[in-house]
């Protein structure tokens, strides 16, 4: 049942408003997963629809925000805060859609060129090739780029200027009229007050509340220029009614993310469009830095050119500019802040150190796929960090968003049935444990977007789940701004092969497996065994001896360093997060042996294992087949550190690189 309106004489917008803010936090409490986040959808669309609802569902949320915190205070319990998480986020989507965050908002995502606000934003959406099969990919793309078709510029400028009148005018502004007027302007008088709007609410906000009265002026200046520019195409006597000037979505780029050098090229060729002149400038300070160089480090310049040559991009690449050469380069104090500002900022009592980092263009990077596609991402986002390390280039003009929508390649027999592809979203199940509105809005996705193609509506008209999606990845985009660190693990794989052996140097974010390939068949035959035989099984020489230490961290937080002698057929290793242990990152270990005598789980975050009698392990990471290493003799595993952090910087941050996941709320306490 819903509560009753505290206030009898409240207005039946308000009362309406009222029942649907009551059943969206209704909706945190329901376990169909086919119904989750479509309360939320469905009270965005009615704003989009009606804007001139957003006052009034404004003071609703408020009202029942303080009576939530009220209640949380008294009862200190979290469920109840998990509430008010719900409505602290439906009331920043509701702000962001009237006054200055609506304008900076599509100059930014659809890259209006101005003098006044000049930071863009792109969106890069990556598919995994292994969730996306050749028709899951036309639907989705169609899906997510059905708003780029009808997308330009003049229409853009437009709605700018017709939200801004409209939200700073309010009841004086004639929006029929308006509308109209704007319409039957050409594209060039529409740019000129474009840019007056755009300088008008720039100035607003620098002058902050003091300069209200002013920027209130220069609108309605603005709104007799327009009305009067376009007189004589106004039919007189026009009925006012609400005009939909909805938040329009952003530019998406929807790709197959089918090598892991695409990314960097991706953000690069952004980095170059957003700020060629400071690009360039970059380089000619860099190679100038180079041939200056003296000694040992005009020697090191020229190793490290040479062994990285050949990963080099071809010339005429774009590209070309970042990563020509990666020459040892003394950096900046103040770009090395800028490399580990994200660190800085999170140290308790720290305050923001880069005021201008605020400045930087967003490219915001959504993954759609399973664990295997944050696996990618990670060795991704390494890469990046190293590079970085040597030359800032990127972290200077980009400020980078991570985001993740999980899809699986199962085919669900019904919306709220668990799939065989669930073991490969654990990460996924981490997040919504981590973030309740999460696991409403993002996780939910992932049955209306696994659906089968057959029974996706027709793609030349827009949807319910067209819409869906899209609406639901405009509302993360914008609201999910809080991000849950994922750690990092390093491993080292010493590998045997025709008598040589080599070092692999990989990481993973989630899951490590690895097995010895000779037991395989005989631990599949054992499972299918029926229980009651397998107690009575005596099986002990149904394994292999392996070598195991590792560093133990004991309750006085002392590390302990351990060594055993196990046999085993298999180690599965399994990320732990502090995020959900409420205390630090850890693997959980687990050594599976036929004998279930034998079978040993521990905790830490050093480990060490080694094969003997001749025998080799086959070793799989973020359990993706394409990251499969064969003939491993030994694996060194730790916690992996930023490339990005100095030695020096050891004792006052933590060193260990963490994948940044956008979520609603981040890790609370």
């Amino acid at each position: 049942m819903v509560d009753p309106m505290p206030d009898v004489s409240i207005s039946t917008v308000e009362s309406n408003l009222y029942n649907m803010a009551q059943a969206l936090l209704k909706e945190m409490n329901s376990q169909s997963a086919s119904q989750k986040g479509m309360l939320r959808w469905s009270l965005q669309r009615k704003l989009e629809s009606d804007p001139s609802c957003s006052v009034s569902l404004i003071q609703v949320l408020i009202k029942e925000l303080e009576k939530k915190l009220k209640r949380v205070v008294k009862i200190h319990k979290t469920q109840s805060l998990v509430r008010v998480i719900a409505m602290l986020h439906t009331l920043c989507y509701v702000v962001i859609q009237s006054g200055s965050l609506y304008q900076r908002r599509v100059v930014a995502e659809q890259s209006l060129k101005n003098e006044h606000f000049t930071l863009k934003e792109k969106v890069f959406v990556l598919a995994d090739p292994a969730v996306f099969s050749a028709p899951l990919e036309a639907t989705v793309r169609a899906q997510l780029e059905a708003s780029n078709l009808l997308r330009n510029t003049p229409t853009m400028e437009r709605n700018v200027v017709l939200h801004v009148l409209q939200a700073g005018l309010g009841t004086t502004c004639q929006s029929s009229r308006l509308t109209l007027a704007l319409g039957a302007l050409g594209d060039h008088m529409v740019e000129k007050y474009f840019q007056e709007v755009v300088l008008a609410v720039e100035e607003s906000i620098k002058h902050g509340t003091g300069g209200r009265a002013n920027y209130l002026n220069k609108l309605q200046h603005v709104y007799r220029d327009v009305l009067t520019a376009s007189e004589e195409d106004i039919t007189r006597g026009d009925h006012d009614a609400p005009v939909c000037t909805a938040l329009p979505c952003p530019d998406i780029n929807f790709l197959l993310w089918r090598e892991e050098e695409d990314l960097w090229k991706l953000l690069s060729n952004f980095a170059l469009r957003c700020c060629p002149n400071s690009i360039v400038d970059e380089e000619e300070k860099y190679k100038a830095d180079s041939v200056w160089s003296k000694g040992s480090e005009v020697e090191t310049d020229l190793k490290e050119s040479n062994c990285d040559e050949a990963e080099q991009p071809p010339v005429g690449n774009p590209v070309t500019a970042f990563s020509r050469r990666n020459a040892f380069k003394k950096m900046k104090p103040a770009d090395k802040l800028r490399l580990m500002r994200e660190k800085i900022e999170a140290f308790p009592g720290s305050s923001p150190v880069l005021k201008e980092e605020s400045r930087l263009h967003t490219a915001r990077v959504v993954v759609m796929g399973d664990d295997r596609v944050l696996g990618r991402l990670s060795r991704a986002y390494r890469s990046i960090r190293e590079r970085e390390s040597k030359l800032l280039i990127l972290t200077k003009k980009l400020n980078l968003q991570f985001y993740y929508i999980p899809v699986t390649d199962e085919v669900l027999s019904s919306p709220d049935s668990r799939s065989l592809g669930e073991d490969r979203l654990y990460l996924a199940s981490l997040l919504g444990r981590v973030d309740p509105w999460y696991n409403n809005n993002i996780n939910s996705l992932r049955a209306a977007v696994s659906k089968p193609v057959g029974m996706q509506s027709n793609l030349s008209e827009p949807s319910e789940d067209t819409l869906f999606l899209l609406d639901t990845l405009c509302y993360y985009l914008r609201c999910g701004t809080q991000p849950v660190n994922l750690p990092l693990y390093s491993v080292k794989m010493t590998r045997s092969s025709c008598d040589v052996c080599s070092v692999v140097e990989e990481v993973f974010v989630s899951h490590l497996e690895a097995d010895i390939p000779q037991f395989r068949h005989l631990k599949d035959n054992f499972s299918k065994e029926p229980p009651a035989r397998r107690k009575k099984a005596t099986v002990e020489g149904f394994g292999a001896v392996i070598s195991v230490s590792y560093t133990k961290s004991s309750l006085s937080k002392r590390e302990v360093v351990k060594g055993d002698a196990l046999m085993t057929c298999g180690v599965a290793i399994t990320s732990e997060t502090a995020a959900v242990t409420s205390g630090k990152d850890f693997l959980t270990v687990r050594f599976d042996s036929m004998n279930p005598g034998y079978n040993t789980e521990i905790q830490t975050q050093n480990i060490s294992i080694r094969t003997v009698e001749d025998r080799t392990l086959s070793v799989c990471l973020d359990k993706d087949p394409r990251r499969t290493y064969t003939d491993v003799q030994r694996l060194d595993i730790s916690p992996c550190l930023d490339p990005g952090c100095s030695v020096r910087s050891s004792k006052y941050l933590d060193r260990v690189l963490s994948l940044p996941v956008n979520t609603f709320t981040g890790v609370t306490p």
